[in-house]
């Protein structure tokens, strides 16, 4: 077993010691933000519309998700952290640019329940296109968040940087009081070998292969894009970013090995989850086009650990602190 693979073995629930903080994730997904948070002692509650994505995150995880549609009007328990990613259609090509008035938009709901509950702390995630040609409606988000008292970090994340293989960047915002400091990036980088080498070359009677039109599609794609290198999986460096086009969809960018006959196979959804740092004892449920939808969806469990890790630390401080000031209770208003 490789390295890569001992330490997802790791991210086990099994007598891990309960740290007594709660932390309500919101757009919860089948729960790859939550698995980093649990796999630390955190309780989670979760909130997600997806059938499937519930049943996967009940099925695995101590908390409890919620099949729900989420909205302003939404109450939500008492917790610590608030967590999530809200899905961000304001900038969709050929869209209305509505920001925080697009009804479609969960930064609302993220903001509104930032408000309610009143957390320690808390995060979302999104892509990195908000600190570029969204960036205006990522100030405006942060305006509103800082509004309600909060000091607010924010960081590029790789998560190759933080033991996933995969070239995989996501925007991370944080909430807190002053002093925050995001995790420290890990030397050890972990390649597709480390993650999939035992099952990428097996085959049966259920995998699916690219067939001839489809290799002279990618050919005439890879042509036109002015691809210097094939798109297949290189075993010696950190998967291409995992995601729901292209673990699911036949398309030119799909992720897919190349066997030693030459034939490409593509990717299962056990392969697509090890290069997302899901363990193998993590089941997903629903069709397989389901699961490969709930895999590119989810933030990586060993970057949430990680984050999770140092947002541990951040509030274990603060209650340190407390007690030297001798008060009962730390005041986050």
């Amino acid at each position: 077993m490789s390295e890569y693979l001992e330490l997802l073995t790791s991210l086990s629930l099994k007598s891990v010691e309960k740290n007594n903080f709660k932390v309500l994730d919101l757009f919860a997904g089948c729960g790859g933000l939550a698995l980093g948070f649990e796999a630390l002692g955190f309780e989670t509650v979760g909130y997600e519309k997806d059938k499937d994505a519930v049943e996967t995150y009940n099925s695995n995880l101590d908390g409890k998700c919620h099949e729900e549609l989420l909205t302003t009007d939404t109450i939500f328990p008492a917790v610590d952290i608030i967590i999530g990613g809200p899905p961000c259609q304001p900038f969709s090509v050929g869209g209305k640019q509505l920001g925080l008035d697009d009804s479609r938009d969960g930064f609302p709901v993220f903001i509104n329940a930032v408000k309610q509950r009143k957390p320690q702390m808390w995060l979302f995630e999104n892509v990195r296109g908000m600190l570029y040609r969204n960036k205006e409606y990522l100030q405006e988000i942060i305006k509103n968040l800082e509004s309600l008292g909060y000091t607010i970090s924010y960081q590029l994340m790789k998560a190759s940087n933080y033991e996933v293989p995969q070239n995989r960047e996501r925007l991370v915002v944080v909430g807190h009081k002053g002093g925050f400091q995001f995790p420290i990036e890990k030397d050890a980088k972990f390649t597709v070998s480390d993650a999939i080498l035992d099952i990428a070359y097996k085959t049966d009677k259920n995998s699916k292969f690219l067939t001839k039109s489809q290799d002279t599609y990618i050919a005439k794609y890879e042509k036109a894009s002015k691809c210097i290198n094939p798109r297949d999986l290189y075993m010696d460096r950190p998967s291409r970013t995992v995601t729901c086009r292209n673990l699911a969809g036949a398309t030119g960018d799909m992720l897919r090995v190349k066997l030693p006959d030459g034939r490409r196979k593509r990717l299962t959804v056990r392969e697509g989850a090890r290069l997302q740092s899901f363990p193998d004892w993590y089941k997903f449920k629903g069709t397989e086009s389901s699961q490969f939808y709930q895999v590119g969806n989810a933030v990586p469990p060993l970057m949430s650990y990680h984050i999770a890790k140092a947002m541990l630390a951040y509030i274990k401080g603060k209650i340190t602190e407390t007690s030297q000031q001798g008060q009962l209770a730390f005041s986050w208003q």
